[in-house]
């Protein structure tokens, strides 16, 4: 028997179908498009999302003799996916990363607003999360507030329409609004944001043992499963990606090398002291919590770099890089590249990217490496402001497939790095919590330690170990004095639109002889 899992991440949509050993037996992958109408507005079509689903279960399904018993899933988190009483969209899901918010965001962080919702639940909010995203609809679009009765995130809109169930689980509840002790929404930081006409847009929190349903008929018809399979709605994409690469005890690390560079640590209760900084999601009821710090910067920064540097993709941009030394020849990089700004490990709307230190001397590999280096360093950020001492830095994500990208993050980090034998991680991720559910086996830790397999691990190099940890010191230099400066120049080319040009209508001629390619007109242009 297979279980067939799905990874709704945001720019691809993935089905995989694993064997009752936890291996991969087929995988269908399509891309989606985030929708920019705006400047540092991303969006979605929700039913161009589904639709991809179906498209890679068919697909993974065409050559499987093994009948499937089991549907279990993850998707990307945050943003808003409001659709109305009959479960349509009310217009394209408002994604994670959306920056429309950003202005809002830091006037609420002027205020106090955010540091005091970050005290009550260890979360900080970020521009792509509800309460921002309500907010700024009610200011800017309150008619398709009206018309929308529910804000789902894409797992639940993927639940919606696999099983009927309108509702959310805890991971994807937990920023801004969960309140980690009672596993429901707390309404004094809805009230604290000024939200509270809105919580009806707030969907049922399913606990961890409630989020399983059956497949609907319709949804079996369009995917060409038997109706009636257990649905399961398995952790929002990072939590399941945790999972998946077997971090599920406390003390365990991963890093995302993914769209976002997500470094997650298990604890057993919340932290809210220190900077506010990151999210702190539920991650097994009452006895775990995952505190996380999803970047908004990560492997679109190497993209960027690739196109920068006339390269095919971040393949041949790794390739280059490791041909520059460690601090790439005294350039560094901050990799603050989203039109959002960062959300992790500092909250900043206008946070910019630059170099520093560019001369004559440096080449292409140099400029590839302070790329590399940035982001690495970015990982250092997230573990020293999580404040808890680990063995052990498991990578996952396309960038974990860069063997030299993984030795550099453990010179960068000081930590031991290690990447797991799976291709698709998220979904390893849900394949386990969907086992766990059902009663195929009896605990997350006993499943992680059947189905989650280590490939290759690094150890940090004592003399690159020391070398970074100095460059990480003025990596934090810079950025003050970036910040400080307001991160860019406030001058922006705007040219003044001409004014309506007047002619007066050259008289034809009709002299035979004249060409005016020969014979220009006095004041003309011999061509």
């Amino acid at each position: 028997m297979s279980v067939l899992t799905i990874d709704a991440g945001t720019t691809v949509i993935k089905s995989v179908v694993l064997d009752d050993q936890g291996n991969e037996i087929a995988v269908s992958r399509v891309a989606t498009e985030v929708l920019r109408p705006h400047p540092g507005w991303a969006e979605q079509d929700m039913d161009a999302v589904w639709q991809a689903v179906v498209r890679t279960v068919r697909d993974v399904l065409t050559d499987l003799t093994d009948p499937v018993w089991l549907v279990s899933f993850t998707a990307q988190g945050d943003g808003a996916w409001l659709i109305d009483d009959h479960g349509r969209p009310t217009g394209p899901a408002i994604l994670w990363s959306d920056g429309r918010a950003g202005d809002l965001l830091t006037t609420w962080q002027r205020d106090g607003l955010l540091e005091a919702a970050f005290r009550r639940n260890g979360s900080l909010t970020c521009a792509g999360m509800p309460n921002a995203l309500f907010a700024w609809l009610a200011a800017h679009d309150p008619d398709r507030l009206a018309r929308s009765t529910t804000s789902l995130t894409a797992a639940g809109w993927l639940f919606l329409r696999l099983t009927g169930v309108r509702a959310t689980d805890e991971s994807d509840a937990s920023a801004p609004f969960l309140d980690h002790t009672t596993g429901d929404y707390d309404p004094a930081i809805v009230e604290l944001f000024g939200l509270t006409d809105h919580a009806r847009l707030l969907p049922t929190v399913l606990g961890e043992d409630q989020r399983i349903a059956e497949l609907t008929t319709d949804a079996a018809a369009q995917l060409g499963l038997p109706a009636g399979l257990p649905v399961v709605m398995a952790p929002y994409d990072i939590a399941a990606t945790a999972r998946g690469v077997g971090v599920v005890n406390p003390g365990q690390a991963c890093s995302i090398l993914g769209t976002t560079l997500c470094t997650e640590i298990v604890r057993t209760g919340i932290d809210t002291t220190g900077e506010p900084s990151g999210v702190n999601i539920a991650y097994r009821g009452r006895e775990r919590v995952l505190r996380a710090f999803p970047t908004l910067n990560g492997a679109e920064v190497l993209g960027w770099a690739a196109r920068l540097l006339h390269l095919p993709g971040p393949p041949e941009l790794s390739r280059l890089a490791f041909e520059s030394e460690p601090g790439a020849r005294g350039l560094m990089f901050l990799p603050y590249l989203s039109p959002a700004g960062e959300r992790a490990p500092f909250l900043d709307p206008a946070a910019r990217g630059s170099f520093w230190g560019l001369s004559l001397d440096h080449t292409p590999a140099d400029l590839a490496r302070a790329v590399f280096d940035g982001l690495s360093l970015v990982l250092r950020d997230c573990l020293t402001a999580a404040r808890t001492d680990i063995t052990e830095l498991r990578l996952c994500g396309g960038g974990a497939n860069s063997d030299a990208w993984c030795a550099l993050i453990a010179d960068a980090t000081g930590v031991p790095t290690a990447r797991s034998g799976d291709t698709e991680i998220g979904a390893k991720g849900a394949f386990l919590t969907g086992l766990v559910r059902t009663g195929a086996e009896s605990s997350m830790h006993r499943a992680a330690d059947t189905y989650v397999h280590m490939q290759r691990s690094w150890h940090p190099d004592p003399e690159r170990a020391a070398f970074y940890a100095a460059l990480h010191d003025d990596f934090l230099t810079w950025r003050g004095l970036a910040r400080t400066a307001g991160w860019r120049t406030t001058a922006t080319w705007r040219p003044t639109p001409a004014a309506p040009r007047t002619t007066t209508p050259t008289p034809r001629r009709t002299d035979p002889t004249h060409h005016p390619a020969e014979n220009p007109a006095p004041g003309g242009i011999r061509v």
